[in-house]
């Protein structure tokens, strides 16, 4: 048995004129994957057997840059469609065993004979391309869901960042749940924005709905009250709470320099709204 693969030129044809005998022996070692074949088809638009012809070419004619690239194919359309990375792994692991059992059946045919080294040497060269193929597939897999889940997230924070103009020149923006520095930045950014396109001039910052706030994230806020007044907008905190305010006390913090501060929103709102008489 001669060690490269690609001195088999004839392998390749092998394969392509018994497909069906290859898929039906592929089918047949992933047992659990066969069922779902129509399954993933019409989920995904992916045709497994088509797919695991093209990987089987690739591994065995070394072709490293399309092998990585075709996995890197696969990871986005199996994270797009959040299909199971079991089927996967089964499924791969499944058309390897089935390249050995037809690697065998061709070296019988043609009556090849070879040493232990070739065959270990054989064995390395074709595993290691498809261990590069799982390699590259799980990164891809893993990279485009960590990048959709980042996306998914900023979108959240900025729906949870609602500035409500009430007025020409005035809005509120009100604050519910935890604050971290992720969502300090959001709130950093979408404030200085929307003073811009909005034209506002006095921004109500209501955090009755915020209990606790860690000391880096207050210093974080303390640079977006500045930036709020080097937009020439007035900033106007409401509703903050005593766990707040004895955490920024005991830290020697405090707003009144960059802003100022009134006890409730409903307070603050009847300061800026004119309410019309009813006729």
């Amino acid at each position: 048995m001669q060690g490269n693969i690609n001195h088999r030129e004839g392998f390749t044809d092998f394969i392509t004129q018994n497909r069906l005998n290859f898929d039906e022996k592929l089918l047949k070692e992933a047992s659990q994957v066969a069922s779902k074949i129509n399954d993933i088809l019409e989920t995904g638009n992916i045709d497994l057997l088509k797919n695991a012809e093209k990987l089987v070419l690739y591994v065995v004619k070394m072709k490293k840059d399309e092998l990585i690239a075709f996995a890197e194919q696969e990871g986005v359309a199996w994270a797009q469609h959040s299909l199971t990375l079991a089927f996967k792994l089964e499924w791969v692991q499944a058309i390897r065993r089935t390249v050995w059992h037809f690697l065998y059946q061709y070296d019988r045919l043609k009556g090849n004979s070879g040493g232990i080294d070739d065959f270990y040497s054989l064995e390395k060269r074709i595993n290691d391309q498809i261990d590069q193929f799982l390699n590259s597939f799980f990164l891809s897999y893993s990279n485009y869901k960590d990048e959709l889940i980042n996306a998914q997230r900023k979108l959240v924070e900025h729906l949870s960042v609602p500035i409500i103009p009430i007025s020409e020149t005035v809005a509120v923006l009100p604050l519910i749940g935890a604050i971290d520095s992720f969502r300090m930045q959001t709130i950093e950014e979408k404030a200085l924005i929307e003073i811009a396109n909005l034209r506002i001039q006095t921004l109500i910052i209501d955090l009755s709905g915020i209990g606790v706030m860690e000391i880096d994230v207050i210093d974080h806020f303390q640079k977006v009250l500045s930036g709020i007044s080097m937009m020439g907008c007035k900033a106007v905190i409401t509703g903050l709470r005593p766990e707040l305010v004895r955490k920024m006390i005991h830290s020697g913090i405090s707003f009144e320099r960059k802003t100022e501060t009134k006890g409730t929103l409903q307070q603050t709102l009847a300061e800026y709204l004119v309410v019309e008489p009813r006729l």
